[in-house]
């Protein structure tokens, strides 16, 4: 309301952008969106893990958008991608509260109308035949969405889909779910290879976490120790508390 208010004392007038700088700006507002949903997906520092508010609201500014842009491919890339991931958000959280990987979750729990509505978004934006970020990072989540079972999932083609993505967009983090990929596809010590070939994210708990997973995965003893130092360097930069204790839960069980 306050902005509302100095908007409207300094006389600033609301214009809509010519047709031209429409485009120009959009990927602007589209990293924004996805930024929204993210912190409602996996909130940085909420006691809950998720917020459904920031989720609703970042899907309904993206059902606007698409309608306003409905030729714009990455924008239904991106409300396909929004869909398709928070269709799993009841099935994230155990009944104490617990964080749940995806491998563990009940599918049943997932809504299956959101991951209808993404299908459909996803297979719009893909008629267009102008991919981008979005458009991959929604193409992985419906593969997973497609799994009936963890042991469904093309892991293959979802690291070749990442490894498009890293292309693209030159992300260490595209990188490390990269590395995640090739670790269910072929196996903890080819994954634990990827992700220590992954620089620039040592600020990032879940690189910590990963290699701590890896680690853990490769079941030898002589890799317990390392394990359970990634898994404290990861405990030392989560924020979100149901992170935490997962993490915690994690370096637990290694004693």
């Amino acid at each position: 309301m306050r902005a509302k208010r100095k908007i409207r004392d300094a006389g600033i007038p609301f214009r809509v952008p010519p047709d031209h700088l429409l485009t120009e700006r959009l990927g602007s507002v589209l990293a924004v969106l996805y930024l929204v949903f993210n912190e409602g997906y996996a909130a940085t520092s909420n006691e809950e893990l998720v917020r459904r508010d920031l989720c609703d609201n970042a899907i309904r500014l993206g059902k606007l958008l698409a309608v306003l842009m409905p030729d714009e491919a990455e924008v239904l890339g991106l409300l396909a991608l929004m869909l398709l991931q928070d269709s799993r958000r009841d099935a994230r959280v155990g009944t104490g509260g617990e964080l749940v990987l995806l491998e563990d979750q009940d599918r049943a729990l997932w809504d299956g109308a959101k991951i209808d509505e993404g299908l459909r978004m996803l297979e719009h934006a893909m008629a267009r035949r102008r991919p981008g970020p979005y458009q991959l990072q929604a193409a992985i989540a419906a593969l997973h969405a497609r799994a009936e079972t963890p042991d469904d999932t093309d892991w293959q083609q979802i690291a070749a889909l990442y490894g498009r993505l890293e292309e693209l967009t030159g992300s260490p983090v595209v990188s490390l779910n990269k590395a995640v990929a090739v670790a269910m596809a072929g196996g903890p010590d080819a994954g634990l290879d990827a992700v220590d070939r992954v620089e620039g994210l040592d600020a990032y708990y879940l690189f910590h976490s990963t290699r701590a997973d890896l680690l853990r995965r490769l079941e030898r003893a002589e890799e317990a120790a390392a394990a359970a130092a990634a898994y404290r360097r990861a405990l030392e930069l989560a924020t979100n508390p149901v992170e935490r204790r997962f993490l915690e839960g994690r370096l637990e069980s290694l004693a």
